[in-house]
């Protein structure tokens, strides 16, 4: 078993960034190559603090992130790349916002990007983009968390997702099957996970509690429940009328806690990993 693919998505339902090289800390994913910002700081939120995502604007995939130095690149296929300032962390732009049920600080990101984001995504209602603050710990659900006040940033729970190759196959395969090989094959990307590992037994990842990767080990805590995003194509934005493959998934992952596909992890550790380096499982 080896890491086949690393990414990062440093705006929350917005385009993830393929990498050969990651840094794990206990917070989430880096770009080795710039270190300076982890998985999902950013996100946006309307105009009372509540975070956005592909759920209600699928059209949220279509917005392409490059992050240099203290700039973030953003672009779509009608609107040019363009570059905006990021707010320094020790600013005094401070706003208050709400993910899921967890009520945290955040640093607003100006005006300039706002209006940016809200003309590409034709928004009825004014958004802004917000970044994570240092000064304020967003803890991991006490339920699954293995330590007191384990960080996370804004994804929806955990540190890290993790998928397989395998599972994903065998989707697809359940796919061609019901729609008698007329059905275009689900990639990866529908899932947004941070790292992809190459393995030849569908859903074997459910067995597995802890993994090592490269001196790096990580508690593997629970499935990754999943929800309509995954029927958003990933680059244009748009729904699969079909409902796929989230209907196909509930009919064999089906579970009280929901449609699950994935695993999600808290690191013990902190180090590098790489495409190619060898996981070890421990059932």
């Amino acid at each position: 078993m080896k890491i086949s693919h690393l990414f990062i998505y440093p705006i929350k339902s917005c385009q993830g960034i393929s990498l050969t090289k990651a840094q794990i800390t206990v917070k989430g994913l880096k770009n080795f190559y710039q270190p300076a910002f982890f998985d999902r700081e950013f996100m946006l939120v309307d105009e009372n603090g509540k975070f956005l995502t592909q759920r209600q604007y699928p059209n949220m995939a279509t917005i392409k992130v490059e992050i240099q130095d203290k700039k973030i690149y953003l672009s779509t296929k009608n609107n040019n790349l363009k570059d905006f300032e990021l707010t320094p962390l020790e600013s005094n732009q401070e706003i208050s916002v709400n993910i899921w049920r967890d009520t945290t600080i955040a640093i607003d990101q100006g005006d300039e990007v706002a209006k940016w984001l809200n003309q590409a995504l034709n928004l009825e209602k004014s958004c802004r983009l917000v970044r994570q603050s240092s000064q304020y710990i967003r803890a991991i659900n006490h339920e699954y968390s293995t330590a007191k006040n384990q960080p996370v940033s804004f994804a929806d729970g955990f540190p890290y997702l993790l998928t397989n190759t395998a599972s994903l196959a065998d989707l697809n395969h359940r796919l061609k099957v019901k729609y008698d090989d007329d059905f275009p094959l689900i990639k990866m990307g529908r899932f947004r996970s941070n790292i992809v590992v190459e393995t030849s037994e569908p859903f074997i990842e459910d067995t597995w509690q802890k993994i090592t990767i490269n001196n790096v080990s990580f508690q593997v805590v629970k499935p990754c429940s999943r929800c309509v995003i995954t029927t958003t194509d990933q680059y244009t934005g748009k729904l699969d009328r079909t409902k796929e493959p989230l209907l196909t998934l509930s009919t064999f992952r089906n579970t009280p806690d929901g449609i699950m596909f994935g695993q999600n992890m808290i690191p013990d550790t902190e180090g590098i990993i790489s495409i190619g380096d060898i996981i070890s499982s421990k059932i």
